[in-house]
């Protein structure tokens, strides 16, 4: 059987994609996950078979065979930067969004070189403010 990890999966939408070893993303449907697994975290590795569809290759029978290391709620918590550091880090964030927003304004989209960065640094503060 082929082995891979997930590369992303949605629980609401019930569906998501595994990254094979020896190959191309295979499409995977919540109703081919083990019996009482409802969500796959990216990055869990995984074995599957795989069906051919009329989209492409479907894994079914997934099993996984080791989930990344997560830290505990309690854990993040506690390594939560203090208040008056993210004060810093929301005004630059701010900076950067209108620096997007001027671009739209402007009826374009914003430059790559400012997007990807202000996209990794969105995802950061949402990280961040999720614990």
């Amino acid at each position: 059987m082929p082995t891979g990890k997930v590369k992303w999966y949605d629980a609401e939408k019930g569906f998501g994609f595994l990254s094979r070893e020896d190959g191309d993303d295979v499409y995977v449907r919540s109703s081919n996950l083990p019996e009482g697994i409802t969500t796959l975290k990216a990055g869990t590795r995984v074995e599957f078979g795989i069906l051919s569809g009329r989209k492409g290759e479907q894994a079914h029978q997934v099993r996984v065979l080791d989930a990344p290391a997560s830290v505990s709620k309690a854990q993040a918590k506690a390594s939560r930067r203090k208040p008056e550091d993210m004060v810093t880090i929301v005004e630059d964030t701010l900076k950067l969004l209108e620096g997007v927003e001027e671009a739209y304004r402007h009826g374009r989209h914003p430059d790559a070189k400012v997007a990807k960065p202000t996209a990794k640094v969105l995802r950061a503060l949402a990280d961040e403010l999720d614990l």
